[in-house]
């Protein structure tokens, strides 16, 4: 149970009601109980990872997602996915949840990717999602010289009909908006490392507003891109920004730079 002031903890309506239905919420003066942790069971098979725990609490669950790495699984039987992972690590710390993803990586991309421990804090992340209010912050190496009044790219993106597994800028697409900060440039190599915001999260939307600015990520041929440094995108997620969903304090998670990173800042610095 989870005792909290009545003032303080706002439960969506659906979700009271459920709880209130199964006997989970309890008053006692200006004291409110509420049972938000039931034992549960999850569809996903667990596969045993080492996996990097960046941040964890009884409500949330941040993961550093290496590359070449599914968030969850796309096919029947798959099992090497994070999703998986998550799912082993639960069995062995004796935690039985389901795996609650809050947003997704690419395969290739690496980062914090954030879990919902119950159902409550699913609830309240999603809608968090929804407003914009969950900030993410990425790291990229990119072709050419960006300029330092490349502050935001704003251009809607939709899917590529020639081709299933890219997305483009496109009039009749969704909004989408990306914020960038010039980090540092390297004009012998032609490469730059940008710091970039997402306000919405479309799919692929870095590698996509990157390209169609003219600067495409290292490594994401598809994009563009050149394989010459890195053989898959050098995009990177940073830092992730959310508001607790219990207490609402700030939490800041952030994600060391990998073996890729570290290695191409070296090289073109030299």
């Amino acid at each position: 149970m989870t005792t909290a002031p009545q003032s303080s903890l706002h439960l969506p309506e659906r979700f009271a009601r459920k709880l209130m239905q199964q006997g989970d919420v309890q008053t006692t003066g200006d004291r409110l109980r509420i049972r938000l942790f039931r034992d549960e069971e999850d569809a996903t098979p667990p596969y045993w990872m080492d996996l990097e725990i960046l941040y964890e609490d009884d409500f949330c669950l941040v993961v550093n997602k290496p590359a070449g790495m599914l968030v969850h699984p796309t096919v029947p039987g798959q099992q090497e996915t994070l999703a998986n992972a998550v799912a082993s690590y639960y069995a062995c710390t004796g935690q039985k949840l389901r795996v609650r993803h809050i947003h997704r990586l690419d395969e290739n991309t690496t980062g914090p990717v954030l879990y919902a421990k119950n159902e409550f804090s699913q609830l309240i992340l999603d809608a968090a999602m929804r407003e914009k209010a969950i900030e993410r912050i990425y790291v990229a190496f990119v072709q050419g010289q960006v300029s330092s009044t490349l502050l935001k790219i704003d251009a809607p993106i939709g899917k590529d009909r020639h081709h299933n597994n890219r997305r483009r800028v496109s009039p009749s697409g969704d909004a989408a908006v990306t914020h960038v900060e010039v980090v540092e440039t390297y004009p012998d190599a032609d490469v730059s490392l940008v710091r970039l915001q997402l306000e919405t999260g479309r799919t692929h939307q870095i590698r996509v507003h990157l390209s169609y600015a003219g600067h495409p990520l290292l490594g994401d041929a598809l994009y563009g891109g050149s394989t010459t440094y890195a053989s898959y995108q050098a995009l990177h997620g940073e830092e992730l920004r959310f508001q607790h969903p219990l207490h609402r304090d700030e939490i800041s998670v952030k994600a060391p730079w990998t073996p890729l990173f570290n290695t191409l800042r070296s090289t073109f610095n030299r």
